[in-house]
């Protein structure tokens, strides 16, 4: 505020001084002209050898003289010394005009004064006319303005510093109301917001920002606290299997079947495992996409290759018509295919099939590929198919089933589909009890492929 208050007054300063010096140069300028005219029609009457005697010249101020080239005085104003030229000859140029400021005492006016010189006569005979003009008035006039700016500069800036301050403080006091509304909420546990001004500026629309930041900061505070929790439950409960099997034989050490522990064990631990490289992907997936490892991929040989790892039952492959490219990552679109799979299998009666085709239409512009994986098993409620991608989401047959996972797997698959820039949808299997995954992934560009590009796991 106050280095605004002093830019005003440096401003406002140096304003002035450019008006007095404006002021003083447009009075000095038509005190000249007057002169110029004055001296003008003096030397018309000179060139027509009708020189009155005395030269008739209006006002007080104002003295005329006609020199020769001599300098002595062929002509003068009723007021005007007859003996002595108002100006040194040695100053006077007698072939162009000039102006020229003389001492007030040598003219007998108030000083300063202005004296213009004009070439008047005739070749044979050169005369100059010189015509004073007092600048008492002009002087006059500069110091009137400056008296004025001088009282009323002080004036106008604590005015203008008075409204600034008002103005700002209105201004800025949504602002402090913001600080302070931030102040509270950082000192407080639980979901907070940010006074809205009723004005409709852009404090009140950082305000409406702001408030939506926290909102979304808040939701991704309980979504992490649900994340840590369920993740903690998740793992507790392969620990607790690990603790109670190691427990039990060393209590038993004599009777202990080693052979059976460790296999519980390592299985424990594969499940464990299992979970901890779950979160850890979907951990990485909340970052920045990546950049590795993305290209062209042919999803009838990458279907080949995940259902080569199953059985044949319960799982079949209907191989496309031809080679269908798709963009992405080769190893994340291979993970999104296993999960499914796995998951067709896991609740499967007998039958799973994996399937590939062109689509005429996707979540976007351009042309997508659909895969499918259908099986023939309970299927999922169709209230239930959109909370299944939620992380750590298993119906209740998913979780009375042993070999259940830990509700992670479609939510990766989610992830990884937006990140190819696809969609995944759950529906009916057609022509069957049971459940189908309708995969959408956005073809490659052009019709031929540069050749497969399927990576090793």
């Amino acid at each position: 505020m106050a280095l605004g208050v002093f830019g005003l007054t440096i401003g406002l300063a140096l304003g002035g001084v450019v008006l007095l010096g404006a002021l003083g140069f447009v009075l000095q300028r038509t005190v000249d002209t007057e002169a110029f005219r004055t001296a003008d029609a003096v030397a018309l009457l000179a060139a027509e050898d009708a020189l009155p005697d005395p030269l008739p010249v209006a006002g007080g101020q104002v003295r005329v003289q006609v020199v020769d080239a001599q300098g002595r005085i062929r002509a003068a104003s009723i007021d005007a010394d007859r003996l002595v030229p108002m100006v040194r000859p040695e100053r006077l140029d007698r072939d162009r005009r000039q102006r020229l400021d003389v001492p007030a005492e040598r003219v007998g006016l108030a000083g300063p004064v202005r004296v213009v010189t004009v070439p008047a006569g005739t070749a044979a005979d050169p005369l100059t006319v010189l015509v004073a003009r007092s600048m008492a008035d002009v002087r006059h006039s500069a110091h009137v303005v400056r008296t004025i700016l001088l009282v009323a500069f002080p004036l106008l800036v604590a005015v203008l510093a008075a409204v600034a301050w008002r103005v700002v403080g209105a201004t800025l006091r949504p602002v402090e109301a913001l600080r302070r509304g931030a102040e509270e909420i950082t000192g407080r546990a639980g979901a907070g917001r940010l006074p809205v001004p009723a004005s409709a500026d852009e404090i009140h629309r950082l305000a409406v920002t702001l408030n939506g930041m926290l909102d979304r900061l808040e939701s991704a505070r309980i979504r992490q606290r649900a994340f840590v929790s369920d993740a903690a439950h998740e793992l507790r409960s392969p620990l607790t299997n690990i603790r109670t099997e190691l427990e039990v034989a060393q209590r038993l050490a004599d009777r202990t079947d080693w052979t059976a522990v460790t296999t519980n064990l390592l299985t424990d631990t594969e499940r464990l495992s299992r979970l901890v490289d779950d979160l850890l992907l979907l951990a990485r997936l909340d970052e920045a996409p990546p950049t590795r490892g993305v290209g062209p991929v042919e999803l009838g040989a990458l279907l080949a290759e995940v259902a080569a790892r199953y059985p044949s039952p319960p799982v079949r492959l209907t191989p496309p018509p031809g080679p269908l490219w798709t963009t992405g990552n080769a190893d994340e679109l291979r993970r999104v295919l296993a999960n499914l799979v796995d998951n067709a299998v896991r609740h499967a009666y007998g039958s799973v099939v994996l399937a590939a085709e062109a689509a005429t239409d996707g979540p976007g512009s351009g042309a997508y590929h659909l895969v499918t994986v259908t099986d023939d098993g309970p299927g999922i409620p169709v209230a239930d198919r959109e909370r299944v991608f939620d992380r750590f989401t298993r119906l209740d047959d998913g979780r009375a089933r042993d070999d259940g996972g830990a509700g992670l797997g479609l939510a990766i698959v989610r992830e990884l589909v937006r990140r190819a820039g696809g969609s995944i949808s759950l529906t009916d299997a057609p022509e069957q009890c049971g459940l189908r995954a309708c995969l959408l992934l956005p073809a490659f560009p052009g019709e031929d492929g540069p050749g497969p590009q399927i990576d090793g796991p």
